[in-house]
């Protein structure tokens, strides 16, 4: 697993929306806190408006809030949605997997599945909630 600026950057914002709470946040006021490019978060935002983790809402008083609890919302669903797999190879991922030549050999295979379970588990049991 390897995180992409789509995974880091949706994170950022995330944990920067659920710390303020119950207010709509402005990008601009995401983007000055991070220094992230304001288009490539409207872009991930439209990903994680689609995906039912944020809401929008227009106006003097709008921008963007959590449409669920952060407590619900866990790293590995936001790093699936962005990254795809959270295995160091597809042919032990649980939700991506695709053949590779590694699996010829059993033992080496073992061993990442060990560490594709030990980084799952942590990223599934730790939601924003737990980061604010």
């Amino acid at each position: 697993m390897k995180l992409t600026t789509k995974s880091e950057y949706s994170l950022l914002a995330l944990i920067y929306i659920a710390r303020h709470g119950k207010n709509f946040i402005k990008i601009e006021e995401i983007c000055s806190e991070y220094d992230l490019p304001k288009k490539y978060l409207e872009y991930l935002f439209s990903v994680l408006k689609q995906s039912g983790y944020i809401k929008t809402r227009r106006g003097a008083g709008g921008g963007y809030k959590l449409a669920k609890p952060a407590s619900k919302i866990n790293l590995a669903q936001i790093i699936r949605l962005m990254d795809g797999a959270l295995a160091a190879t597809e042919s032990v991922s649980k939700y991506f997997f695709s053949e590779t030549p590694l699996q010829k050999e059993k033992r080496i295979i073992g061993v990442f599945k060990e560490i594709r379970d030990y980084i799952a588990n942590k990223l599934e049991n730790l939601s924003l909630a737990e980061l604010v």
